[in-house]
């Protein structure tokens, strides 16, 4: 349909979400580690941080905890523990599943069938030994990269109108009181009297019990 001479065509802009998802380039693949993050880069993800690591049995063993009791897992935690890993915090909008669609299926022998220009399917060997891992959920996301960079923050950055939403959910009347504090205060130091009055008045602020 044409738009008339005095009709305007309105494109809404998409909610973008800046997510985090972790990578690991495993030790079969690690001698191709900067060919992948070339890759990686090209693709539009972000290296936020970066752990070159070779983990013991044990840490590989609460990192794939999930698994436990499962006839793999023996062989699974002698292959993370075998050689250094690199562990990466890649962010881009919809991370997770972008990063997942890159890699491909699990299984290297089947990818090279099915998805042969996946990254498992150029740099793994089979089943196990897949080059690459990828969180398989924003909850999985949170753990593993914790697991690997203790403290880092994971929940997602809002952008373009969903940040304008919180802004105006979540900041704004907070804001506003304190201005139209402010303008009746008059105080001599205005930033600082507005700085102190939002600390105080932060609806956030942790409650202290007795």
């Amino acid at each position: 349909m044409t738009a008339g001479a005095n009709e305007q065509i309105i494109m809404e802009k998409p909610q973008i979400y800046v997510e985090r998802t972790l990578a690991i380039i495993k030790p079969d693949a690690i001698q191709k580690a900067e060919e992948i993050e070339d890759i990686i880069l090209r693709a539009g993800f972000a290296v936020l941080q970066k752990r070159r690591v070779h983990l013991t049995p044990e840490q590989a063993s609460d990192f794939y905890a999930e698994h436990y009791g499962k006839l793999f897992f023996p062989s699974l935690v002698a292959y993370m523990s075998s050689g250094p890993i690199v562990a990466l915090m890649l962010a881009r909008d919809q991370a997770i599943s972008y990063w997942r669609e890159l890699i491909g299926p699990t299984n290297a022998l089947k990818a090279k069938q099915t998805h042969p220009e996946c990254l498992r399917a150029i740099y793994g060997t089979d089943d196990q030994r897949n080059a690459l891992h990828g969180s398989d959920s924003f909850s999985s996301s949170q753990r593993e990269l914790r697991f690997f960079f203790p403290g880092c923050i994971i929940e997602p950055v809002a952008t373009g109108q969903a940040a304008k939403d919180y802004l105006s959910k979540a900041v704004n009347p907070t804001l506003l009181k304190g201005l139209t504090a402010l303008a009746k205060e008059k105080p001599s130091d205005p930033v600082l009297w507005l700085a102190d009055w939002l600390l105080e008045n932060n609806p956030n602020k942790p409650k202290v019990r007795d």
